[in-house]
């Protein structure tokens, strides 16, 4: 089967107006968003988020019944490209983390009752939501360590636990939380999804972590990452995503299209630094001519281009892949440009950056901010080294040793066995001497 990434003509022309728009509407926020609270950049948001639905484009990711557009993983990944490009673009087309994944495993396993309850709002943006997987006692790269617990009683389930890096969780109200359920099953059988209203008793934020994205992180921020207890959290038994022990499942079916959506964001911010590093080198001059004339930049250039055009072009076939073959069949591509992708994100904004020197470092220009995007990258939806752990394992499940110990390579047992082969035939056809 060819791949095939082209789109009809009505979408290119979706796609060039959301160039120009979010150029034009959505970048101009990064220069006041620092100085607003919340509620004043919702309002800025609202009028932007009603010309994006106007165009149908609003929470795309979804299918046309459940709000969403339908337009498949491929359409999606060029749409977040562009999108990507600005810090605040998710939030302005509706596909911001973590809404988007949880309005996903709302729509996967959500029952008809939970919904109309949640997944409605959701997507109108009328309400947040936060997911809780993390936690500061066990490595985040195993989520089979995980200890907060969900103990079944008469009528529903009681929750306790200590989560971490709750993406807008001083602010959501409801949280999609990753407990324990069954501490005897096997590894990816113990745990289950639970939705718990952030008014519930027991819900405790302690604070959102002040870290590279926000040094000085301020309960009630969209992006921040909170730290919550859940203490005797009583839940009833609608409470439950899917069925018991359904957690780890679920989990893959949120996050593996989500790391496309990832990796093509990180191409905008990558298209973004770029054109800021081939500007600085046609204006900029160092000992004795301009910094397009030096082969350093040009290397950076040239080696910026190639790294970004992979990228891309390994994206947009992952993408493919689910929409021909389903998500399962894209384990490995996906893993593939989830650390891939995140390495050219680095190296690109860094020669960008390197290039502006001082300014570069300074916050007068977005690069310093794209350089903390950078770094996360590494981290997010799983550390890099676990995924080229994974994919690793999968290619050598392909290979097995050589039955006779030889490698299969070997020129000396070639050499042979092609005399051989070439002694049979020609006995074969009475040549032989």
């Amino acid at each position: 089967m060819a791949w095939d990434f082209a789109t009809d003509p009505a979408f290119e022309a979706q796609l060039a107006w959301m160039d120009a728009f979010v150029r034009a509407r959505v970048w101009p926020l990064e220069t006041v968003a620092s100085e607003l609270e919340q509620s004043d950049l919702d309002r800025l948001y609202a009028p932007i988020q009603a010309e994006v639905k106007e165009r149908g484009l609003w929470a795309a990711h979804l299918p046309p019944e459940l709000g969403g557009q339908g337009f498949g993983q491929v359409k999606l990944a060029l749409m977040h490209e562009i999108i990507g490009t600005s810090p605040f673009g998710p939030e302005a087309f509706g596909c911001q983390a973590p809404d988007s994944g949880n309005s996903e495993i709302l729509a996967i396993a959500g029952s008809a009752a939970q919904k109309e309850r949640w997944l409605g709002p959701l997507l109108a943006g009328a309400i947040r939501s936060a997911f809780a997987m993390t936690e500061p006692e066990v490595a985040g790269s195993d989520p089979t360590l995980i200890k907060t617990r969900a103990r079944e009683v008469d009528g529903g389930w009681v929750l306790d636990g200590h989560k971490w890096f709750v993406t807008n969780g001083s602010l959501a109200d409801v949280f999609i939380v990753m407990a324990v359920t069954d501490p005897d099953a096997q590894a990816h059988r113990r745990a289950s999804m639970l939705i718990v209203p952030a008014d519930a008793e027991g819900v405790r934020v302690l604070r959102d972590v002040p870290s590279m994205d926000d040094p000085t992180a301020a309960l009630g921020r969209a992006g921040n990452h909170a730290e919550v207890v859940f203490d005797g959290v009583p839940l009833d038994a609608g409470a439950l995503l899917g069925g018991a022990g359904d957690g780890f499942k679920i989990a893959q079916l949120r996050l593996g299209p989500g790391r496309i959506h990832h990796a093509m964001r990180w191409l905008g911010v990558c298209r973004r630094a770029f054109d800021m590093l081939c500007e600085r080198a046609t204006y900029r001059t160092s000992h004795g001519g301009l910094l397009s004339e030096k082969q350093t930049i040009q290397n950076w250039i040239a080696d910026c281009a190639a790294d970004m055009h992979a990228a891309r072009l390994m994206t947009l076939h992952a993408a493919w892949v689910i929409d021909t073959k389903g998500a399962a069949a894209a384990r490995q591509e996906i893993g593939l440009i989830k650390f891939f992708g995140a390495r050219v994100l680095h190296d690109v904004v860094d020669r960008a950056l390197q290039a502006h020197g001082a300014l570069g470092y300074s916050a007068d220009l977005p690069l310093e901010e794209m350089y903390r995007m950078a770094r996360a990258a590494r981290i997010l939806d799983g550390p890099d080294e676990v995924h080229r752990q994974s994919v690793a394992r999968q290619i050598l499940k392909r290979y097995a040793p050589p039955p006779d110990g030889v490698p299969t390579e070997h020129v000396p047992t070639r050499r042979l066995r092609a005399r051989e082969q070439l002694g049979a035939a020609l006995l074969a056809t009475g040549e032989a001497s």
